[in-house]
């Protein structure tokens, strides 16, 4: 551990910065993943619910540093992307 009371602060402040990023990357992968289960559902109007709900939360992780700006921007194309193919089968 660090001895330094400037070291020891930035230390706190990285443990803090860690727990808020794996939650907010958690919630993101578990937005994904219910999409995903929702297109492979074949539900066209619940897809769309879902990749509204998806798109908040990348675009949110993306504002806050956690993912890329580009990265979430990309993740929310693939998956409005792969909703529309879903939905265009019908």
């Amino acid at each position: 551990m660090a001895k330094l009371q400037s070291a020891v602060k930035r230390h706190k402040q990285s443990l803090k910065r860690r727990a808020r990023n794996r939650h907010v990357r958690s919630t993101v992968k578990s937005a994904v993943k219910e999409l995903r289960a929702g297109i492979a559902e074949n539900a066209g109007e619940k897809a769309a619910e879902l990749l509204r709900n998806a798109e908040s939360v990348i675009a949110r992780a993306g504002s806050k540093g956690v993912l890329h700006k580009k990265t979430a921007s990309r993740k929310v194309a693939r998956l409005a992307k792969a909703v529309h193919k879903a939905t265009a089968k019908k």
